[in-house]
Protein backbone atom coordinates (compact mmCIF):
# COMPACT_ATOMS: atom_id res chain seq x y z
CA UNK A 1 0.00 0.00 0.00
CA UNK A 2 1.41 3.10 -0.80
CA UNK A 3 0.60 4.80 2.09
CA UNK A 4 1.63 1.84 4.63
CA UNK A 5 2.66 3.93 8.02
CA UNK A 6 2.47 7.36 7.56
CA UNK A 7 0.61 10.19 9.42
CA UNK A 8 -1.39 12.11 7.26
CA UNK A 9 -3.42 15.30 8.82
CA UNK A 10 -6.52 16.15 7.05
CA UNK A 11 -7.87 19.68 7.98
CA UNK A 12 -11.74 19.73 7.71
CA UNK A 13 -11.84 15.99 7.33
CA UNK A 14 -15.40 14.92 8.68
CA UNK A 15 -17.18 15.25 6.26
CA UNK A 16 -17.32 16.30 2.10
CA UNK A 17 -14.17 16.42 0.19
CA UNK A 18 -11.88 16.27 3.48
CA UNK A 19 -13.72 12.99 4.61
CA UNK A 20 -13.02 11.17 0.90
CA UNK A 21 -9.45 12.39 1.38
CA UNK A 22 -9.20 11.05 4.99
CA UNK A 23 -10.61 7.32 3.40
CA UNK A 24 -8.87 7.27 0.49
CA UNK A 25 -5.24 7.55 2.12
CA UNK A 26 -6.44 5.41 4.77
CA UNK A 27 -7.39 2.50 2.40
CA UNK A 28 -4.12 2.73 1.63
CA UNK A 29 -2.49 2.46 5.12
CA UNK A 30 -2.42 5.77 6.44
CA UNK A 31 -2.36 6.48 9.80
CA UNK A 32 -5.15 9.61 10.05
CA UNK A 33 -5.66 12.52 12.40
CA UNK A 34 -9.58 13.98 11.31
CA UNK A 35 -9.30 17.83 12.23
CA UNK A 36 -13.50 19.26 12.66
CA UNK A 37 -14.94 22.84 13.79
CA UNK A 38 -18.30 22.05 14.45
CA UNK A 39 -19.63 18.73 13.67
CA UNK A 40 -17.65 16.25 15.81
CA UNK A 41 -20.52 13.40 15.28
CA UNK A 42 -19.46 13.50 11.80
CA UNK A 43 -16.10 13.19 12.42
CA UNK A 44 -16.16 10.53 14.67
CA UNK A 45 -17.92 8.57 12.16
CA UNK A 46 -14.55 9.21 9.87
CA UNK A 47 -12.81 8.20 12.78
CA UNK A 48 -14.36 4.99 12.80
CA UNK A 49 -14.54 4.18 8.83
CA UNK A 50 -10.70 4.43 9.61
CA UNK A 51 -10.25 2.24 12.27
CA UNK A 52 -12.50 -0.35 10.91
CA UNK A 53 -9.50 -0.86 7.87
CA UNK A 54 -7.53 -1.23 10.80
CA UNK A 55 -5.94 2.17 10.79
CA UNK A 56 -5.48 4.57 13.81
CA UNK A 57 -7.58 7.91 13.93
CA UNK A 58 -7.04 10.88 16.03
CA UNK A 59 -10.07 13.42 16.12
CA UNK A 60 -9.17 17.14 16.99
CA UNK A 61 -11.51 19.38 17.42
CA UNK A 62 -10.13 23.15 15.88
CA UNK A 63 -10.95 25.76 14.16
CA UNK A 64 -7.87 26.53 11.49
CA UNK A 65 -8.98 30.25 11.17
CA UNK A 66 -7.54 30.78 14.51
CA UNK A 67 -3.48 30.73 15.34
CA UNK A 68 -3.58 29.72 19.03
CA UNK A 69 -6.09 26.44 17.62
CA UNK A 70 -3.48 25.41 14.91
CA UNK A 71 -0.87 25.24 17.27
CA UNK A 72 -2.73 23.47 19.81
CA UNK A 73 -3.63 20.76 17.32
CA UNK A 74 0.00 20.48 16.33
CA UNK A 75 1.14 20.25 19.50
CA UNK A 76 -1.13 16.94 19.56
CA UNK A 77 -0.29 15.43 16.67
CA UNK A 78 3.48 15.72 17.66
CA UNK A 79 2.53 14.37 20.88
CA UNK A 80 0.50 11.25 19.64
CA UNK A 81 2.80 10.71 16.07
CA UNK A 82 5.87 12.69 16.80
CA UNK A 83 6.25 13.19 13.10
CA UNK A 84 4.13 14.23 9.77
CA UNK A 85 4.18 12.56 6.36
CA UNK A 86 0.96 14.18 4.76
CA UNK A 87 -0.65 17.45 5.44
CA UNK A 88 -4.00 17.65 3.46
CA UNK A 89 -5.22 21.81 3.61
CA UNK A 90 -8.57 21.36 3.14
CA UNK A 91 -10.78 23.05 5.86
CA UNK A 92 -12.86 26.01 4.23
CA UNK A 93 -15.42 28.18 4.67
CA UNK A 94 -17.00 31.95 3.63
CA UNK A 95 -19.40 34.37 3.13
CA UNK A 96 -21.44 34.10 -0.34
CA UNK A 97 -22.60 38.13 -0.65
CA UNK A 98 -22.03 40.24 -3.88
CA UNK A 99 -18.80 42.53 -3.69
CA UNK A 100 -20.57 45.51 -2.41
CA UNK A 101 -22.37 43.40 0.62
CA UNK A 102 -19.11 41.90 1.60
CA UNK A 103 -18.07 43.19 4.87
CA UNK A 104 -14.67 43.38 6.82
CA UNK A 105 -15.77 40.27 9.48
CA UNK A 106 -16.99 38.14 6.33
CA UNK A 107 -13.83 38.82 4.32
CA UNK A 108 -11.14 38.64 7.76
CA UNK A 109 -13.32 34.83 8.25
CA UNK A 110 -12.69 33.77 4.91
CA UNK A 111 -9.61 34.68 4.53
CA UNK A 112 -8.31 33.43 7.81
CA UNK A 113 -10.11 29.84 7.51
CA UNK A 114 -9.39 29.16 3.52
CA UNK A 115 -5.73 30.90 2.85
CA UNK A 116 -3.92 31.99 6.18
CA UNK A 117 -4.22 28.73 7.50
CA UNK A 118 -2.47 27.02 4.71
CA UNK A 119 0.43 29.27 5.85
CA UNK A 120 0.06 28.61 9.49
CA UNK A 121 -0.37 24.91 9.09
CA UNK A 122 2.69 24.38 6.54
CA UNK A 123 5.01 26.20 9.02
CA UNK A 124 3.42 23.82 11.73
CA UNK A 125 3.78 21.02 9.74
CA UNK A 126 7.62 21.55 8.76
CA UNK A 127 10.12 20.65 11.51
CA UNK A 128 7.71 17.07 11.94
CA UNK A 129 8.35 16.69 8.08
CA UNK A 130 11.69 17.79 8.19
CA UNK A 131 12.41 15.65 11.02
CA UNK A 132 12.30 12.21 8.85
CA UNK A 133 13.56 13.67 5.53
CA UNK A 134 10.12 15.20 3.89
CA UNK A 135 6.53 14.84 3.05
CA UNK A 136 3.54 15.78 1.03
CA UNK A 137 1.39 19.29 0.98
CA UNK A 138 -1.62 19.33 -1.01
CA UNK A 139 -4.14 22.22 -0.42
CA UNK A 140 -8.05 22.15 -2.21
CA UNK A 141 -8.56 25.23 -4.46
CA UNK A 142 -11.49 26.11 -6.77
CA UNK A 143 -11.89 27.29 -9.84
CA UNK A 144 -12.95 30.18 -8.09
CA UNK A 145 -9.49 31.67 -7.53
CA UNK A 146 -9.18 32.29 -11.53
CA UNK A 147 -13.19 32.33 -12.31
CA UNK A 148 -15.63 34.92 -11.48
CA UNK A 149 -18.37 33.04 -10.16
CA UNK A 150 -21.52 34.96 -8.48
CA UNK A 151 -20.84 36.24 -5.18
CA UNK A 152 -18.12 34.06 -4.56
CA UNK A 153 -15.38 37.38 -4.45
CA UNK A 154 -14.51 36.53 -0.81
CA UNK A 155 -13.93 32.83 -1.10
CA UNK A 156 -12.62 32.75 -4.74
CA UNK A 157 -10.16 35.64 -3.13
CA UNK A 158 -9.21 33.29 -0.27
CA UNK A 159 -8.66 30.45 -3.23
CA UNK A 160 -6.45 32.80 -5.51
CA UNK A 161 -4.11 33.25 -2.25
CA UNK A 162 -4.35 29.58 -1.63
CA UNK A 163 -2.87 28.86 -5.37
CA UNK A 164 -0.21 31.77 -4.63
CA UNK A 165 1.15 30.45 -1.03
CA UNK A 166 1.40 26.52 -3.10
CA UNK A 167 3.84 28.46 -5.33
CA UNK A 168 5.87 29.81 -2.75
CA UNK A 169 6.01 27.09 -0.29
CA UNK A 170 6.92 24.99 -3.08
CA UNK A 171 10.11 26.72 -3.50
CA UNK A 172 10.83 27.23 -0.15
CA UNK A 173 10.26 24.08 1.01
CA UNK A 174 11.88 21.74 -1.70
CA UNK A 175 15.34 21.78 0.07
CA UNK A 176 13.67 19.73 3.05
CA UNK A 177 12.28 17.58 0.15
CA UNK A 178 8.85 18.43 1.34
CA UNK A 179 6.53 18.47 -1.98
CA UNK A 180 3.60 21.20 -1.79
CA UNK A 181 0.95 20.78 -4.78
CA UNK A 182 -3.07 22.19 -4.83
CA UNK A 183 -6.03 20.52 -6.36
CA UNK A 184 -8.55 22.78 -7.65
CA UNK A 185 -11.74 21.34 -8.44
CA UNK A 186 -14.80 22.48 -10.98
CA UNK A 187 -18.63 21.83 -8.90
CA UNK A 188 -18.15 18.63 -6.57
CA UNK A 189 -20.96 16.75 -5.24
CA UNK A 190 -21.01 17.64 -1.78
CA UNK A 191 -23.00 18.85 0.76
CA UNK A 192 -21.25 22.23 0.37
CA UNK A 193 -23.57 23.22 -2.57
CA UNK A 194 -26.47 23.85 -0.77
CA UNK A 195 -25.08 26.89 0.29
CA UNK A 196 -25.39 28.34 -3.06
CA UNK A 197 -28.21 30.81 -4.08
CA UNK A 198 -28.13 29.09 -7.49
CA UNK A 199 -27.43 25.37 -6.49
CA UNK A 200 -29.50 23.92 -8.78
CA UNK A 201 -28.77 26.50 -12.14
CA UNK A 202 -25.18 25.36 -11.16
CA UNK A 203 -25.49 21.68 -11.20
CA UNK A 204 -27.80 21.96 -14.58
CA UNK A 205 -25.63 24.29 -16.44
CA UNK A 206 -22.43 22.23 -15.14
CA UNK A 207 -24.05 18.81 -16.54
CA UNK A 208 -24.81 20.27 -19.82
CA UNK A 209 -21.17 21.68 -20.26
CA UNK A 210 -19.12 19.03 -18.35
CA UNK A 211 -17.78 16.93 -21.22
CA UNK A 212 -17.48 14.22 -18.80
CA UNK A 213 -20.51 13.62 -18.80
CA UNK A 214 -21.04 14.44 -14.58
CA UNK A 215 -19.85 16.30 -12.27
CA UNK A 216 -16.89 15.95 -10.08
CA UNK A 217 -17.33 13.34 -6.71
CA UNK A 218 -15.34 13.92 -3.53
CA UNK A 219 -13.74 10.40 -4.42
CA UNK A 220 -12.51 11.84 -7.90
CA UNK A 221 -10.92 14.98 -6.00
CA UNK A 222 -9.61 12.62 -2.71
CA UNK A 223 -7.95 10.24 -5.63
CA UNK A 224 -5.72 13.24 -7.16
CA UNK A 225 -4.58 14.29 -3.85
CA UNK A 226 -3.63 10.86 -2.76
CA UNK A 227 -1.16 10.38 -6.63
CA UNK A 228 -0.05 14.32 -5.06
CA UNK A 229 1.26 12.11 -1.86
CA UNK A 230 3.20 9.45 -3.60
CA UNK A 231 6.81 9.54 -5.29
CA UNK A 232 5.62 9.49 -8.28
CA UNK A 233 4.12 12.92 -8.21
CA UNK A 234 7.60 14.09 -6.50
CA UNK A 235 8.36 16.20 -10.01
CA UNK A 236 5.51 18.14 -9.58
CA UNK A 237 6.33 21.27 -7.69
CA UNK A 238 3.74 24.40 -6.69
CA UNK A 239 1.19 23.29 -9.42
CA UNK A 240 -2.75 23.39 -8.91
CA UNK A 241 -4.51 20.47 -10.96
CA UNK A 242 -7.91 20.72 -12.32
CA UNK A 243 -10.22 17.95 -11.34
CA UNK A 244 -13.16 19.17 -13.68
CA UNK A 245 -14.66 16.67 -16.18
CA UNK A 246 -13.39 19.04 -19.00
CA UNK A 247 -15.51 21.64 -17.73
CA UNK A 248 -13.33 24.58 -18.22
CA UNK A 249 -12.65 23.49 -21.72
CA UNK A 250 -15.33 24.80 -23.51
CA UNK A 251 -15.60 28.80 -24.60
Amino acid sequence: MRFQNKIALITGSGRGIGRAIALQLASEGADVVVNFFRNRGSAEETAQQIRDMGRRALVIKANVGETEQIDKMFAEVKEAFGALDILICNAASGFIRPALQQDARGWDWTMNINARSVLLCAQQAHPLMKVQGGGYIVSISSLGASRVMPEYIAIGASKAAIEALTRYLALELAPDNIVVNAVSGGIVETGALKHFPRRDLMVSEGLARTPAGRLVTAEDMAKVVAFLCTSDAQMIRGQTLIVDGGFTLPT
